[in-house]
């Protein structure tokens, strides 16, 4: 179990680290976008990510 959960952040770092690495310049402007939207909007956007992620989970086991 601890194996899975350290590869699966592994993973999640490397594909976060994507767009800063290819793309600095939209990397830092979409940053400071995603600082401009309100709590509740990003609450419903991560809600979304979670729920997203739980489904892809379901669907792969």
């Amino acid at each position: 179990m601890w194996r899975d959960l350290g590869i699966a952040i592994s993973l999640v770092l490397v594909i976060e680290g994507i767009m800063p690495f290819l793309y600095p310049g939209r990397w830092r402007s979409l940053v400071a976008s995603i600082a401009e939207i309100d709590n509740k909007a990003l609450r419903l956007i991560g809600l979304g990510s979670m729920i997203t992620g739980i489904i892809l989970l379901y669907l792969v086991n």
